[in-house]
């Protein structure tokens, strides 16, 4: 192969790959190709869109959680999410311990107090959702694992005949109902709000 035609073929094969790449990265940043994972951010993060101009992706988020429930995107929802904090329920739930926010250097996660009446007015992950089908207390054998799990019980969730579980508007997100359910698939489930603070 003579000199030149070598350095092209090399050239072409480089541009090649600057081209493969770059499309993938456009592909990760268009909302189309992120992840349809169900997701929660930590309790107090901002909605999304200004979550995700103020987190700098320090990680200390992660760091302070005792209960290691937050995890952090690679490319799969994104670019703007890369390295960002979400937590899946199902894996590992939020215990409401607050120390995220208390760390977060930007506001991103905003710190809110430990106390319940806190909790209830500034924390919006999500809300739990009862599927009836599913759920072992609507099948006529009582469970009320869910319940038991959660840390705000008769008030984000109460439970009627045979522990039939039922979600209140003042439920926080948290997961800790999902994470306990020991149904498979799980008949309750956080469905994520990130368009609250």
């Amino acid at each position: 192969m003579r000199r030149r035609t070598f350095i092209q073929s090399m050239g072409g094969g480089a541009l090649a790959a600057l081209a493969t790449s770059a499309t993938a990265a456009n592909a990760a940043a268009s909302p189309s190709a992120r992840s349809t994972k169900r997701y929660l951010r930590p309790p107090g993060a901002l909605a999304e869109e200004e979550f995700l101009s103020r987190c700098i992706h320090c990680g200390q988020c992660g760091e302070a959680c005792p209960n290691r429930c937050i995890k952090y995107f690679g490319a799969e929802n994104g670019a703007a999410a890369i390295d960002t904090p979400y937590i899946e329920p199902r894996e590992k739930a939020c215990i409401l311990c607050m120390k995220c926010g208390d760390v977060c250097p930007t506001g991103a996660i905003r710190p809110i107090p430990r106390e319940a009446g806190a909790i209830l007015e500034h924390v919006h992950m999500g809300k739990a959702k009862v599927d009836e089908n599913l759920c072992l207390s609507f099948q006529g054998k009582s469970c009320g694992v869910c319940y038991w799990a959660c840390p705000l019980p008769d008030v984000a969730i109460t439970v009627g005949y045979m522990e039939q579980p039922h979600v209140t508007d003042a439920c926080v997100g948290c997961g800790l109902c999902e994470r306990s359910c020991i149904q498979m698939p799980q008949a309750i489930r956080v469905m994520p709000n990130r368009d609250a603070t």
